[in-house]
């Protein structure tokens, strides 16, 4: 009996960033929020992989891409425990979890019709909060709506 390969073997990049540890249903979202599907370098993507930590996860790989404060706001909302992985010249150069801020600006449009960011020219303001069950949630500075992660729109 032949031995049967059980990995997928994937190119490294030589320089860019990979995503490790996304919740697997939410891999689509980050890929989507960071605007992936326009870009004209090599992203690779896999999910419902085997994860220990995670039972199942995401990872995307992406070539000469380096994510600013607000793009990794973007992904410690969807993923808040992602791992970033920085790569130049195809070494590991920074290995870090996603740090979700205790304020969130500008960056996620506030679900209440009537909040004045929704009907003048002010920029959005939310503190992260958590429930009584343990539940991040973004509540807004001015019309003090809380929302759950599920209703999160990015601007």
């Amino acid at each position: 009996m032949k031995n049967k390969r059980t990995e997928l073997k994937v190119s490294a990049i030589r320089n860019g960033t990979v995503i490790d540890h996304i919740p697997a249903e939410n891999t689509f979202r980050v890929f989507a929020l960071l605007n992936l599907e326009s870009s004209s370098d090599h992203v690779y993507f896999g999910t419902n992989l085997e994860s220990r930590k995670l039972g199942k996860k995401g990872i995307i790989k992406i070539s000469n891409l380096f994510f600013k404060p607000e793009e990794i706001s973007k992904i410690a909302l969807v993923a808040p425990h992602a791992t970033l992985i920085e790569i130049r010249d195809y070494e590991i150069v920074k290995k870090e979890q996603v740090l979700l801020p205790e304020e969130i600006h500008k960056i996620v449009k506030c679900v209440n019709p009537k909040c004045v960011t929704n009907n003048q020219n002010v920029p959005t303001y939310f503190q992260v909060i958590y429930d009584h069950h343990g539940k991040m949630k973004l509540a807004c500075r001015y019309c003090e709506k809380t929302m759950s992660m599920k209703d999160v729109a990015f601007v």
